[in-house]
């Protein structure tokens, strides 16, 4: 049964909610609290499963699973961590399930590196703002993009995706993934190499705009999550 929101919750529920209050209100079955945290966190759960899972559908799949997982399971959170945090290690783990039950001859993170390496991260171009003319290539660039990025080896194309997508530090996504930070650097610089010489003189805008999860997508993914979760009875 859907609970009730207090007036001190409904308070709560505005748009800069702290995400930890979020959290609160989730754990006690608010709907509209679980609707906010899915919509903030579509775009990075979505770019993360798609980095490592091979299709937009498959992508979509595991972020749901990774909802599912989280808001039934809320009592293992500690607040120590940030909830995007806990939730993101849930998806990289669910994405890697997924891989696993549906290529199971195949491994994620195969790569050995030199740990010694030096190797440096390249610039890649074309990060200026859109200029009137270029506006209306943009989405045959989005599309571009995609598909080269999609190409990509999945141990190259989730730190890629991280780092150039969702802004994350190096630290960061070392950390998500269990790698050394030289490892990481390694892997950005070898993605960028494969990119680079396909990309270079094409692309006029930057990385934001590819996997978007926002829009309809969004809202259904916040109702499918909620609809699931009133027939496990957490709310």
């Amino acid at each position: 049964m859907i609970a009730r929101p207090s007036q001190k919750i409904c308070e709560i529920l505005e748009q800069n909610t702290p995400e930890a209050d979020l959290v609160t209100a989730a754990r006690a079955g608010n709907e509209s609290a679980i609707r906010e945290l899915v919509r903030r966190m579509n775009p990075r759960l979505f770019r993360i499963a798609r980095g490592i899972v091979a299709s937009d559908a498959e992508a979509e799949d595991v972020v749901q699973e990774t909802y599912l997982k989280a808001f039934t399971q809320l009592e293992n959170f500690h607040a120590e961590a940030r909830f995007s945090t806990w939730i993101t290690r849930i998806a990289i783990n669910a994405a890697l399930m997924h891989i696993r039950r549906a290529r199971p001859q195949e491994a994620y993170d195969t790569v050995a590196e030199d740990e010694n390496s030096t190797s440096s991260i390249l610039a890649f171009p074309g990060q200026q703002p859109d200029r009137p003319e270029e506006a209306l290539g943009r989405a045959q660039m989005r599309a571009l993009l995609e598909e080269c990025v999609a190409s990509l080896p999945a141990d190259l194309r989730l730190p890629f995706l991280l780092r150039e997508a969702e802004n994350m530090s190096i630290l960061s996504i070392a950390r998500d993934l269990s790698l050394n930070p030289v490892t990481v650097k390694t892997r950005l610089f070898r993605a960028r190499r494969r990119l680079r010489s396909a990309l270079e003189d094409r692309i006029q805008g930057g990385f934001d705009v590819i996997f978007p999860f926002d829009g309809a997508r969004c809202a259904g993914m916040a109702d499918r999550v909620v609809a699931a979760l009133k027939d496990v009875k957490h709310l």
